[in-house]
This record gives C-alpha cells, sequence and structure tokens, in this order.
C-alpha cells in the first residue's frame, strides 16, 4: 500500500478521527457513574461536600460529552464519503446496531442530560438522582450498541452473503457474536480506570498545593479506593478477551506476540523486538521461553500459531501491534501497582500526607487514556487486512475518492480539531486546576435559589 493513496489516507484520517473521539466518550461513560456515585452519597448522609463534588465533575463531563457528539457525528458523515464500499456491503447490520444506539441511548441521555446539569432547583432530589441514573445507564447503553457493532467486524456470525452483501439472519448471534462479551467488558472497566486517574490525578494536584479541604481530599480517596479492584478485574478480563482472540483472530495474536514460526512443544514470549515484515523475523528479540504458551493456552505446552502459517496478505503489520500492545500492558501494570500502593498507604493513614504518592498519581493522570489509544490501535490495525474479518477486506471498503480528495479533508480536520477539541482539552484542564470548591449554602441563597436560564451559566466560575 502506496502512503500517499486513497485507502492509507482514508485509514489515517478515520484513526485521526476515532482517536479523539474514543477519549471523551470514554471520560462520560466513568464520569456518569462517579456522579452517580456522588449524588447517592449525598442523599444518604446529607454530606454537602458531596454534592459539591457532583457539581463540579458534572462541568467535566458535560464537556466531554459534547465534545464526544461532535466527533461521533464527524465519523458517521465519514462512512459515506471515505468508507461507501463497507456501508453498502455491510450497512445492512451495522446500520441497525449504531441507529438502535441512537435510539435506545442518546435520546436517552439527551432526555435527562438537561435534568441532571440544570434541574437542582426545578425537581425534587429523588427526581434529579433519577435523571443521573438514567444518563449514567444511557452511557452504558450506548457502549452496549457500539462494542456490538465492532465486535462483529471483528468476530462476525448471524449473517449471510446475498447480492454480494452482508445480511443479517440471526440478530442475537450477530449481537452477542464470540467478542462482544470480552470486548463489552473490558472497555467499560477501561472508560472507568481512565475516569478513575483523571480524579485520582486532580486531587493530588491539589493536595500537593497544599489544599486539605473535605472535597479535595474525599474525591482523591474515593477514586484511588476504586482503582485496585478495577485494575486487577482488568487484567483478568483481559487475559480472556486473549483467549477468545486467539481462538477467532490467531492471526492478530501472532502479530501482537511477534511470532513468525508454530513452535512446537512451547512457545516462547518475545518482551521486547523488532519485527520485520519483509525478513520474516523478530530481530533484537528478548525471549522468555514457554511464557507465550503460559499466558495464551494456560499451558507450558501450549501451541500458538505463528504469522508463517498465514498468506503474506492476511497478515496485520506486526510492528505497530507489537509495541501498542506492549504500551498497553506496560501501562495496565503499572496503574495496578499505582492502585496498590494507594491501597496500603490508605490502610497506614497516610494517604493524603505522602507527598511521593501524590506526585505518581499525579504523572498517571493520562495513563488510562493513553492504554485506551494503544489498546485500539492494537485491536483495529491488527484486524487488518479486513474491515469485517475473513469477509469484507479493507481494500474493497474504501469509496471511490482519489487521494488528493481525502487528504484535503484530512488536513481541515487536522486544524479543525487541533483547533475546536484542543479548546475543550484546554478549559476542561483549567477546570482541574481550579479544583472543587467548598460552598456553604446561605439562607439567602436558599430563599432566592439562582436559576440558570443558559446552559454555559451553569458551567461558569462562580
Amino acid at each position: 500500500m502506496h502512503i500517499l493513496d486513497a485507502l492509507f489516507l482514508a485509514r489515517l484520517q478515520f484513526a485521526f478521527t476515532v482517536s479523539f473521539h474514543i477519549v471523551f466518550p470514554a471520560v462520560s461513560i466513568g464520569l456518569a457513574s462517579f456522579l452517580a456515585v456522588l449524588e447517592w452519597r449525598w442523599l444518604m448522609t446529607g454530606d454537602r461536600a458531596y454534592k459539591e463534588l457532583f457539581v463540579f465533575w458534572s462541568k467535566l463531563f458535560a464537556i466531554g460529552f459534547g465534545l464526544g457528539v461532535v466527533s461521533g457525528v464527524v465519523m458517521a458523515y465519514e462512512f459515506g464519503t471515505n468508507w461507501a464500499g463497507f456501508s453498502n456491503i455491510a450497512g445492512n447490520v451495522t446500520g441497525p446496531l449504531l441507529t438502535y444506539e441512537v435510539l435506545t441511548a442518546f435520546f436517552l441521555e439527551a432526555g435527562f442530560l438537561g435534568v441532571m446539569l440544570f434541574g437542582w432547583e426545578r425537581v425534587t432530589p429523588r427526581a434529579h438522582f433519577f435523571a443521573t441514573l438514567m444518563v449514567a445507564v444511557g452511557t452504558l447503553i450506548s457502549t452496549f450498541w457500539i462494542l456490538a457493532s465492532n465486535s462483529f467486524m471483528q468476530t462476525p456470525q448471524g449473517f449471510a452473503i446475498e447480492g454480494g452483501k452482508i445480511v443479517p439472519v440471526d440478530w442475537f448471534k450477530v449481537v452477542f457474536n464470540p467478542s462482544f462479551p470480552f470486548r463489552l467488558a473490558h472497555m467499560t472497566i477501561a472508560a472507568f480506570i481512565v475516569a478513575g486517574f483523571i480524579v485520582a490525578a486532580c486531587g493530588a494536584w491539589h493536595l500537593l498545593q497544599g489544599r486539605r479541604d473535605t472535597p479535595v481530599e474525599r474525591s482523591f480517596s474515593m477514586a484511588v479506593a476504586i482503582l485496585l479492584p478495577l485494575t486487577l478485574v482488568q487484567i483478568f478480563v483481559g487475559d480472556a478477551h486473549g483467549l477468545n482472540t486467539r481462538k477467532y483472530q490467531p492471526a492478530k495474536i501472532a502479530a501482537i506476540e511477534g511470532l513468525w514460526e508454530t513452535e512446537k512443544g512451547g512457545t516462547s514470549l518475545n518482551l521486547f523486538g523488532m519485527p520485520d515484515m519483509n525478513a520474516e523475523v523478530t530481530r533484537y528479540a528478548i525471549q522468555v521461553p514457554h511464557l507465550g504458551s503460559l499466558i495464551l493456552t494456560h499451558s507450558l505446552n501450549g501451541e500458538i500459531r505463528g504469522l508463517k502459517e498465514f498468506p503474506a496478505q492476511d497478515r496485520p503489520f506486526s510492528p505497530v501491534v507489537f509495541w501498542t500492545f506492549r504500551i498497553m500492558a506496560g501501562l495496565g501494570m503499572l496503574m495496578a501497582l499505582t492502585a496498590g500502593a494507594g491501597f496500603y498507604l490508605r490502610l497506614r493513614g497516610r494517604l493524603f500526607t505522602t507527598r511521593w504518592y501524590q506526585r505518581l498519581v499525579l504523572c498517571m493522570g493520562p495513563s488510562g487514556i493513553l492504554a485506551l489509544l494503544a489498546g485500539w490501535v492494537t485491536t483495529e490495525v491488527g484486524r487488518q487486512p479486513w474491515t469485517v474479518y475473513g469477509v469484507l477486506r479493507t481494500v474493497d471498503s474504501v469509496s471511490p475518492v482519489d487521494a488528493q480528495q481525502v487528504g484535503v479533508s484530512l488536513s481541515i480536520f487536522v486544524v479543525v480539531y487541533f483547533l475546536v477539541f484542543g479548546t475543550g482539552i484546554y478549559y476542561m484542564l483549567k477546570l482541574l486546576k481550579r479544583g472543587p470548591l467548598e460552598h456553604v449554602e446561605t439562607a439567602q441563597e436558599r430563599r432566592n435559589p439562582v436559576l440558570h436560564n443558559r446552559p454555559l451559566e451553569a458551567l461558569g466560575e462562580k
């Protein structure tokens, strides 16, 4: 594939836009559930610190939600402009799945989002909490349908080919395809981890600045407490996901491991190396005997197929997925160790006074996002050269456009995205730097509540 052909540029454009898009929904999914927990604790205890935290984090959620919607709409247009072949052949399956997401999730979120953000003085506390729950449930339903669509592209089933098009014959099998449960669990937990490290990093920043008020300490403590079980469960889910991938996408596993030969009697694990697609070898490999078999088959002598068993035109590009997987896995281990250290300090009563740990958490703030992006690159590049694995090739999915058209639109996207989303990220970082404010409601405010007539008023500074 030539670096300047339409196919490469279309893939690059979609990778660029989806990389921006996936971050904001992940933040929204995690923060929506965190907001539900905060409001529930406020209703149960009457402790106003929980409400103050809710108000603060709802601002971050609102910005992330808005940016996620905008970036998602752009991707929908790309299916028509750059990927008409895919839409024409696989649209009978992916179209309804994305429509179900809009009908069940987006409408639910949009219907209750306004109540959650601006309805404090307009509805009862219980009604407001119900709205928050509906928004949180809506984000999870959205995850369900998006992962169903993506998982079908990875492990398709429940379909037939009629007239050169993919036609669903069993919607249950289409939705609950072999990789779907693992991808859904892996992505949902990843979103919670992304939000957890952002909340923890925000708390760490303000603790390092000398703040010791209740909202800061409580948000830091809550985030650190939940990260340990999340990261540990994610390791087991990732292991199950790997076993599933080995069964249904063996070429992807071989590319991830930089494995070229099928080793009899046990497979070594390449810890590091440089896969060479032309020479069909992984150069400078640092290997651990039998560890590959132990991880991927749970047996010391398990056999894993090498890339040479697959035709050259069906092999994923190993140099990319080899390293993105290791970035994801390495960050995952660091996140688990960070969460474990926080659990220990919490038991010793030193969580709020150990400055080295707070610096560590601050540095680890973006780790969830980086691991998420690395994981999605591994998933999507590892599926190549297929758009629908084993059914529809990527080269047959691209629109009949020339490289110049795609290149111009890509250039425009790069400029606009960095301006629009750069501004949004800047504002989010500004809010994080400012942090939650502990506000004591006065009797005058209770008698004459301030009702916001414009959405941005509620997101403005106090």
